[in-house]
């Protein structure tokens, strides 16, 4: 199945645009404040009509303020990915509440930081491993088990789940419950020429989801553990999921949304709230044009759905067709004029989460206007 590049249709009007010629200076990540906070607050709403709890994955942003921002607007906490970041927002007093989604394997210095911090905030971590729960324990962080529900990276098979809730609760520690991330929803691993479409695979993935944390919760049931919390979610599947068995969703990437949700059809491009700001520097030809945001503005993440390296709103049909550490290419489509040295230009990345860790702070523009700058607080926090 030929897969076309989400900008092969005509442009809809995109604040980004605005929000990239409003930065002080280039390259940026420029953030418009009003969709930042219409996704805030479409998802929670959306999580609560349905029955879940909204627990936001906080390693998109990495930025308190914006953490800050999820919690008011009705998230429970915040998940993490490592305990650096779940630090970061504990000093900024964002919330108390932190799942960090990842199986520690704790040295004597993460032993020690995860005790300090789960003394001052209640913390649950993911545990796949018996000889990761036995590390664990004397912390003070209870656990959820995790399942591969189809990603195949980390975790237990769902009929596993009672059995390592069991040898973790002999083991002394606090079950809270089971939880996955169905990461296959994006299409990672496979191209554009996968025989399901984007829309399939998001649902093939929810589909996954649903199945393998009924199973885990009745895995716990039978080994006489309750399963308080079952986890589900990402942002390509959040929309699709359904009320049952899950009661909690950890979508990340809806904060901002990306290139890749864009060929996933999880969003429109109004709800896309980043972009980085470029400057064009060059114009080798009448096609083709180069702007300052690189590999170390962009990151280099592919799209398994569409062509190139993110989404150029004011050029429908372009493609970002190379990056070097300092420069984007972008190749424009037949009878399309290029811009002219020293204007400014807005580009999607295709993964934010990337992005986001490789800047110090994010420009907020509100109706086209600079009107704050965030630090990237937890940037680099990957221990």
């Amino acid at each position: 199945m030929s897969v076309q590049s989400p900008q092969s249709s005509p442009a809809a009007p995109s604040p980004l645009i605005a929000a990239a010629e409003a930065a002080p200076t280039t390259p940026a990540l420029v953030v418009e404040l009003d969709a930042l906070d219409r996704n805030l607050a479409r998802m929670v709403e959306a999580a609560r009509s349905r029955g879940f709890k909204l627990r936001p994955h906080a390693k998109t942003h990495k930025c308190p303020q914006i953490a800050a921002r999820q919690v008011a607007a009705g998230a429970v906490g915040l998940t993490v990915a490592t305990i650096g970041e779940a630090e970061a927002y504990a000093a900024a007093g964002v919330t108390d509440d932190f799942f960090i989604a990842y199986p520690l394997w704790l040295d004597d210095g993460k032993r020690r930081r995860l005790a300090k911090l789960a003394a001052e905030v209640r913390v649950h971590v993911g545990l796949d491993s018996v000889e990761s729960a036995r590390r664990i324990v004397g912390t003070g962080a209870s656990v959820l088990i995790e399942i591969d529900s189809g990603h195949h990276r980390t975790g237990v098979r769902p009929a596993d789940a009672g059995a390592l809730a069991l040898a973790a609760s002999e083991l002394g520690l606090t079950v809270d419950g089971v939880f996955t991330f169905p990461g296959h929803a994006s299409g990672r691993g496979s191209t554009v020429s996968s025989p399901l479409s984007p829309v399939e695979t998001r649902e093939r993935a929810t589909r996954d989801q649903d199945a393998a944390l009924t199973e885990a919760a009745a895995s716990l049931e039978e080994s006489g553990i309750e399963p308080r919390v079952i986890s589900g979610g990402s942002t390509p599947t959040a929309g699709l999921a359904r009320p049952g068995r899950i009661n909690e969703l950890r979508p990340g990437v809806y904060a901002f949304n990306d290139a890749m949700q864009l060929a996933l059809g999880a969003c429109e491009l109004e709800d896309v709230a980043l972009c980085a700001a470029g400057t064009v520097v060059s114009v080798p030809a009448a096609d083709r044009f180069v702007l300052d945001t690189g590999s170390k503005v962009l990151a280099a993440d592919p799209n398994a759905w569409a062509p190139g390296y993110g989404v150029v709103p004011a050029y429908p049909g372009s493609t970002v067709i190379q990056l070097s550490e300092h420069h984007a290419v972008v190749q424009l489509p037949e009878g399309v004029g290029a811009p002219r040295h020293g204007d400014r230009v807005a580009i999607i990345p295709n993964h934010v989460c990337n992005a986001i860790n490789l800047a110090d702070e994010l420009v907020i523009v509100q109706g086209g206007t600079h009107v704050d700058t965030w630090p990237v607080a937890a940037r680099g926090a990957n221990a």
